[in-house]
């Protein structure tokens, strides 16, 4: 069987070992392993045709995700699957399927007028994010009204959040089927360039993050959680994570991708449906809901 990576672009000097020695296993029994970075090729997507039995979404960009479109409107396998990943990509949407799927999230606003924002930011602090994106970029806190005035250039629309204090350190929760991970790391806009020291998985945490993947139909993934005053909070869910910091996870990841490509395991290739919830949220008052 034939499987092909589509890496991530390189933000660390070496490749992800992780997924480097997940691939040389699959070599090591009996696939045909490929991968390489969708920005560095040359593609006509007309020609694009399926090569390959399994393909593992390990990137995020825009460019990735729009070839993996293209296989999936083919008929091509895909881990994760193209739907889900679609979904994951546009913040607004994905916030929205956590929370009917009954997972945590911070109160969010969308708008694609950025001074609407600023009587909601006199009642909280906020967390400002461009609507697509990863690793951090275009996150910006802003602590009241007059903060807004200082954010750079913004995409839009945008998605606001209610800012969640937490311990100052990022809980980073990674999954490999129903096997959940977590590592810290202090929190930075450069975090995700670090490794992360692992840490306890409370049954609190596991839920929510076997939840979050239910949502999605995932089988690898990883999200970030706050641990706020209320409890956790999940601020991030990503298909393409780098699992540094897990000890022996390869051996795991190489498992998980050859029981999924065997058929073995099964995720369906559609969004599972969501039932809406027995107990939503309690409306805003008035004056917080504009």
């Amino acid at each position: 069987m034939k499987i092909h990576f589509f890496l991530n672009q390189r933000v660390h000097a070496e490749p992800n070992a992780i997924f480097a020695t997940a691939m040389r296993m699959l070599e090591r029994r009996g696939f045909a392993v490929s991968g390489w970075i969708a920005e560095e090729q040359l593609c006509a997507p007309d020609h694009l045709s399926l090569d390959h039995d399994l393909y593992v979404l390990k990137s995020q960009t825009e460019l990735t995700l729009s070839l993996a479109g293209i296989l999936h409107d083919r008929g091509g396998r895909i881990l994760n699957s193209y739907p889900a990943c679609a979904m994951l990509q546009n913040k607004i949407v994905a916030a929205n399927r956590l929370a009917r799927a009954g997972v945590p999230v911070p109160r969010s606003w969308v708008t694609g007028d950025f001074s609407l924002l600023r009587k909601l930011a006199s009642k909280m602090p906020l967390i400002i994010k461009p609507y697509r994106g990863h690793r951090g970029a275009g996150i910006h806190l802003v602590r009241n009204a007059d903060e807004l005035a200082g954010i750079p250039a913004h995409e839009l629309p945008i998605l606001a959040q209610q800012f969640i204090p937490g311990t100052g350190d990022d809980l980073k929760v990674y999954v490999v089927g129903e096997q959940v991970f977590a590592v810290r790391k202090p929190f930075s806009n450069k975090s995700f360039l670090g490794t992360g020291v692992p840490c306890e998985v409370t049954p609190p945490v596991r839920d929510i993050a076997l939840r979050c993947g239910r949502a999605f139909g995932l089988g690898l993934y990883g999200l970030d959680i706050i641990e706020g005053p209320d409890g956790p909070v999940v601020v991030d869910l990503n298909y393409s994570p780098g699992y540094r910091g897990v000890p022996d996870v390869a051996p795991l990841i190489a498992g998980y991708i050859e029981d999924f490509a065997c058929g073995c395991t099964i995720l369906s290739a559609v969004l599972p449906p969501l039932s809406t919830p027995k107990s939503p949220r309690p409306a805003l008052p008035a004056e917080m809901a504009t």
